[in-house]
């Protein structure tokens, strides 16, 4: 049976949090800094018991969580991991947290799990087999769900539509809610060659409820231009600019600075942290 926890579910503020990870939970633990709110990987706390399960219950007591997964596979051709969504959802149930977010991809075939967030033809079949699985998924948690855009680096013949259309109608069809992804439009649209601004007016801005910022590496010994989504570096300078934009079209959102590969020390992510806060408070004054 899982621990009655001390505290009460409360929202994620329109702030800028960062992502737990395990380098930093001691500090975390120790120090309490003044970070909105925290993300963390659902799958990294699939499992019952333990230091990390302790360590969170920690936490989750004096900061707003949102759980963000990675292995759901919705767009797979395979039916929904059933056990993998009934743990997701005692997780939520455990933990409470104000947003629940996956990817609008797949990574799971035949049994077989690629680890990677692979992407989709953005064809109608494809499109009403994701508003089928969203939607089973909000049922399952009782609760809004919200799908990611990813970043990738092949493109379908075959598509219907754009991108951007593709995960607009998505929120609409199934009633989800968005975690725009800033830095992976600006990947995407180097790498497929669109314009990001024109993406970012395409989105259904009243249902976006969180906005993922990241840094990505330039392959510069390929033939044609490419951006990889690696997590492991500051915002760029473009993205930052197409984050405004996005501030200015969704208004102020819950941000998360991403920083999965090559962690820094702890300031450097509140560093990252404080210029998304210093625009969204540009954001908010603006509105006022």
């Amino acid at each position: 049976m899982n621990p009655v926890l001390p505290f009460v579910q409360r929202p994620v503020p329109a702030a800028a949090g960062i992502g737990l990870r395990a380098p930093h939970i001691e500090r975390v633990l120790a120090e309490r800094p003044p970070v909105p709110w925290f993300e963390v990987h659902s799958e990294n706390y699939f499992g019952a018991g333990g230091a990390m399960h302790a360590a969170l219950e920690r936490i989750r007591a004096d900061y707003p969580l949102s759980l963000h997964g990675v292995g759901l596979s919705l767009g797979s051709a395979d039916a929904l991991d059933q056990a993998h969504l009934a743990t997701l959802r005692r997780l939520v149930d455990r933990y409470e947290p104000a947003l629940v977010s996956d990817h609008i991809c797949w990574g799971a075939f035949g049994g077989a799990h690629m680890n990677e967030l692979l992407p989709l033809p953005f064809t109608e079949e494809a499109l009403a087999l994701m508003v089928s699985r969203v939607s089973q998924v909000q049922e399952a948690l009782g609760r809004e769900f919200l799908v990611e855009n990813v970043s990738s680096y092949l493109g379908f013949r075959d598509a219907d539509m754009p991108e951007s259309a593709f995960v607009a109608e998505l929120v609409r069809r199934s009633g989800c809610g968005l975690l725009l992804d800033v830095n992976n439009i600006y990947v995407n649209s180097i790498n497929h060659g669109f314009d990001p601004h024109d993406y970012l007016r395409a989105m259904p801005h009243a249902s976006v409820r969180e906005i993922h910022l990241a840094g990505f590496i330039r392959k510069g010994h390929l033939p044609v231009p490419m951006l990889i989504d690696s997590h492991s570096r500051p915002v760029a300078d473009e993205v930052w600019a197409l984050y405004g934009e996005a501030l200015e079209l969704c208004g102020a959102q819950p941000t998360l600075i991403e920083w999965d590969q090559d962690i820094p020390e702890l300031e450097v992510l509140l560093a990252e942290a404080g210029r998304a806060e210093e625009r969204l408070h540009a954001c908010r004054t603006a509105i006022a």
